[in-house]
């Protein structure tokens, strides 16, 4: 009872204050201090952006970004399908579609509805195909609100409409004819035909029949009859020795011999064939199949699944061309596998051949001329940039990627092999360049102004440059007597290192220490040629951090690297006057000349910065090189019969005996027969003078006498194109990479040594 008195006391006290009229507080007061109140704060949750929703789910699509758009799906359908079965839907209608990458679906927001609780927009969907052009559709796009966000009500129906209810789409590809590859005359280096691949088994072979069996096989196959014994010499006699593949056409001619032959096996199949074995594999390239890895990639691009592709050289670079267009049928069928309709076709249309530069039959003969070496040879036309023969060595058959010669079991993968002949050294091989870089440095030292014609040094075998540092002549190694007095020109010619270290030395400390460096890149060297097929661009350093480094750079050593295409090129500058031509593998795409797709218009990319005079006498160095009883080329080259110019190099690197260099050109200035630059490396072969000058003067003599001359015998040779006995192959092989081979920079006594 007294908790009720209570409550009603302080009741009334509450209503006495709320009637009562203040006496000390004015009204004007009253007011002011009810103006001062603070406004009611009113906070309004926007509702979520149905727009934003949309592009954030068509934006995870157009970047194939499945997870992010199963991530913008609703609660109900994530219970129905996983993530893994949403992202194989879009992937396989991407396939079927053959759906391009990267723009394969564009779109437009059309319109939006809003509720609440619920949303749909309607979208303009193109889809952009490779083999079907592009696909529009109208798609609804129905959202709720879950989480306090839009989230999409999926159905298979977002991705096409006429999915919608368990349809698939099924497209129905047609492979195409691909293009042939010809050689510049017209004959034939890669195209379809009936083939037959030939072996033998040693222990089946008629002994009475050997002489028709040598004779036989070294008319049917690349290999000469010498060869074939040693095969036959080093097998087992069970052993399945593969020969090669031959077209049936000449198995028919021969078909009489082989049928008196015992241990021969003949298989027929008919595919692309690479003729003679391949001319300029690595140059031209091979097919190659898709792999587990690539299928659904080159699915999406239209090819059959058992379908080849260029692997490598012109093969890959120009697969588009080569390859054709393919066709293919875009049904739609029920989830019974039943056709409802067919949505979209396309013909199919065959490849363009491709007419390369190469000359089939120097190309062939120089590379049965390298023996067991690692090497390079390019010849160029020097007034154009035509690449008549790119040999890289040691050789592989493109035959042997394709499963139905039945030779593919048998041989070794190439790309196993331990020297990786499919690695292309003519164009991806980074080499330092040993005493041919000395033309650059002659040119680099005569355009500063620092040295002319008539500058003159003792060359005797060591200097000391660079405050202490002493590097030695190739004549100290060699045990002969130093060069004497020589003047710049003949400094070249007698490929004097003191000059050049010296050189080196004084445009370091004359205020050109990047002298050198920059003219090689103005030679086009530490960059790319342009080249129509994958090449490396060397190294050539920015900037020269000493006096030593400049010593060693002079004469092609040090941090710099080139590839023998580069060398070619810059070379074949040096004799058309300067010009530097962009190299080229390709004269016409499309066999009729009157609708060729593309032919080949010599293409200058820029000219040597050197003046006519200093051309000239880095030229007239060059001819004495060859010409005069002094020069480190006269004793192999002297005696030929062409006007050729020249540079031998010995290059050091770390991995093992010197690689062996000879670059030059000819000046015959005849009409029937362009001239021609040569660059030719062999890996740690010794000395350029004697190993890589003799495979100069064969490619020379092979080009102007119509393959009749093959000069002289080479070092290795038992007589041309067969080897003597068998060279070493060292295990390092160049870099195929854009990381340069960098050579040691030797110090003091140990300084390496640069030979003619």
């Amino acid at each position: 009872m007294k908790k009720i008195h209570l409550v009603l006391l302080l009741l009334i006290v509450a209503i006495s204050a709320c009637t009562a009229q203040p006496t000390d507080i004015t009204t004007e007061e009253a007011v002011t201090a009810t103006a001062t109140l603070p406004d009611p704060q009113v906070r309004i949750t926007p509702a979520p952006d149905v727009e934003d929703a949309v592009d954030a789910f068509m934006t995870a699509w157009q970047s194939e970004d499945y997870a992010a758009m199963y991530g913008m799906v609703s609660a109900e359908v994530r219970n129905t399908i996983s993530q893994e079965q949403f992202a194989n839907r879009y992937l396989d209608t991407a396939a079927q579609l053959t759906l391009q990458f990267e723009s394969g679906i564009e779109y437009d927001l059309i319109t939006t509805m809003v509720n609440p609780d619920n949303a749909k927009a309607s979208l303009q969907v193109n889809y952009n195909t490779y083999l079907f052009g592009t696909f529009n559709r109208q798609i609804e796009l129905p959202l709720v609100r879950e989480g306090g966000g839009w989230v999409v009500q999926w159905d298979d129906g977002m991705i096409m409409p006429e999915l919608r209810g368990g349809n698939v789409l099924e497209v129905v590809r047609q492979t195409t004819s691909r293009g042939d590859i010809f050689a510049s005359d017209g004959a034939p280096i890669a195209a379809q035909e009936d083939v037959v691949a030939i072996g033998f088994t040693p222990g089946g072979l008629n002994e009475d029949l050997m002489g028709l069996f040598y004779t036989t096989m070294a008319r049917l196959t690349i290999y000469q009859s010498d060869e074939i014994v040693e095969m036959v010499e080093n097998s087992l006699p069970g052993d399945y020795i593969p020969l090669g593949e031959v077209p049936e056409s000449e198995v028919d001619q021969n078909m009489s011999a082989l049928s008196a032959l015992s241990g021969v096996f003949l298989n027929y199949y008919s595919s692309r064939f690479y003729y003679d074995g391949g001319i300029a594999p690595q140059a031209v390239g091979h097919l190659t199949y898709i792999s587990e890895e690539e299928q659904y990639e080159y699915l999406r691009r239209g090819y059959s699944i058992n379908e080849r592709f260029g692997g490598t050289g012109l093969e890959r670079a120009y697969e588009d061309i080569l390859s054709g267009e393919r066709g293919a049928s875009l049904y739609l069928k029920d989830a019974n596998g039943q056709i409802l309709s067919k949505l979209a076709e396309k013909a199919a249309s065959p490849g363009q051949s491709i007419t390369t530069t190469i000359d089939a039959r120097l190309q062939y003969l120089l590379q049965q001329s390298l023996g067991n070496f690692r090497g390079a040879i390019v010849v160029m036309e020097i007034d154009t940039g035509r690449v008549l023969a790119m040999v890289s060595n040691p050789q592989f058959d493109p035959n042997l990627f394709d499963i139905n010669n039945t030779n593919f079991v048998y041989a070794d993968n190439p790309y196993f092999q331990a020297d990786d002949p499919v690695f292309n050294r003519a164009s991806n091989g980074q080499y330092p360049l040993g005493s041919v870089f000395k033309i650059i440095t002659m040119g680099a030292g005569l355009e500063t102004g620092v040295f002319t014609e008539t500058s003159e040094i003792y060359c005797g075998h060591s200097i000391v440059v660079c405050g202490g540092s002493e590097l030695f002549d190739w004549t100290f190694e060699k045990e002969k007597p130093p060069s004497g007095d020589l003047t710049l020109p003949e400094g070249l010619m007698r490929s004097c290192n003191p000059w050049f270290y010296y050189i080196g030395e004084q445009l370091f400390y004359e205020g050109y220490p990047n002298a050198i460096a920059e003219l090689a890149r103005d030679f086009g060297l530490g960059q790319l040629t342009g080249i129509e097929i994958s090449e490396q661009p060397g190294n050539i350093p920015e900037q020269v951090a000493s006096c030593d480094g400049n010593a060693q750079l002079a004469i092609g050593q040090g941090d710099m690297t080139v590839t023998p295409l580069q060398v070619a090129r810059f070379v074949a500058a040096v004799g058309n006057g300067g010009t530097l031509y962009r190299p080229a593998l390709v004269e016409q795409i499309g066999v009729d000349a009157d609708s060729a797709s593309y032919t080949f218009e010599p293409e200058s990319t820029g000219t040597l910065p050197i003046s006519e005079e200093n051309l000239a006498l880095i030229q007239n160095a060059m001819r004495e090189v060859i010409e005069n009883g002094r020069g480190t080329a006269q004793l192999q080259l002297a005696t030929m019969p062409y006007n050729v110019y020249g540079k031998t190099g010995t290059a050091q690197n770390p991995f093992g005996d010197s690689h062996a260099w000879f670059a030059g050109y000819t000046r015959q200035n005849r009409e029937d027969k362009p001239d021609i630059a040569v660059a030719v490396i062999l890996e740690n072969a010794g000395e350029g003078s004697e190993m890589a000058a003799p495979v100069f003067r064969r490619a020379v003599s092979l080009y102007f006498s119509d393959y009749t001359n093959y000069g002289i015998y080479l070092p290795w040779e038992a007589y041309p194109y067969v080897v003597a006995s068998q060279t070493p192959i060292p295990s390092n092989t160049p870099i195929p990479t854009n990381t340069p081979i960098f050579t040691e920079t030797p110090v003091g006594e140990e300084e390496a040594t640069e030979q003619p």
